[in-house]
């Protein structure tokens, strides 16, 4: 299963002071009709919700996992959490795992390094 769709659009940031941003959108969002971000139909409303995440805070390496601290988020219900997600750095592709849509278990998240 594909979350945000096949070919989403995404920003990974990590700094030298510790602080990270990571935006995650599907490359298919519909526009909204009105052109107003404040006057979005149910309908547009719910799939730009359902087809965005972002958070941003801090981030640091335990062992093999990235821990997101994370300050605020797009998905209230993380605001003030920790993440740790195991992951493997090879070259300049990065790949943590997160937890699927349904509770049953994990998937990739592979990200790589803009030169």
């Amino acid at each position: 299963m594909e979350p945000f769709g096949p070919g989403p659009r995404g920003v990974l940031t990590f700094d030298e002071g510790g602080r990270s941003v990571l935006v995650i959108v599907r490359s298919d969002l519909p526009k909204i009709a009105s052109n107003n971000r404040m006057a979005g139909t149910p309908e547009e409303n719910r799939a730009v919700v359902e087809g965005s995440i972002a958070h941003f805070g801090t981030y640091s390496v335990d062992g093999d996992s990235l821990v997101f601290r994370i300050h605020a988020a797009t998905l209230p219900n993380w605001d003030s959490a920790e993440q740790k997600r195991p992951f493997t750095l090879a070259g300049d592709k990065l790949t943590y795992w997160v937890p699927t849509a349904s509770g049953g278990g994990t998937g990739p998240l592979v990200w790589r390094r803009v030169k």
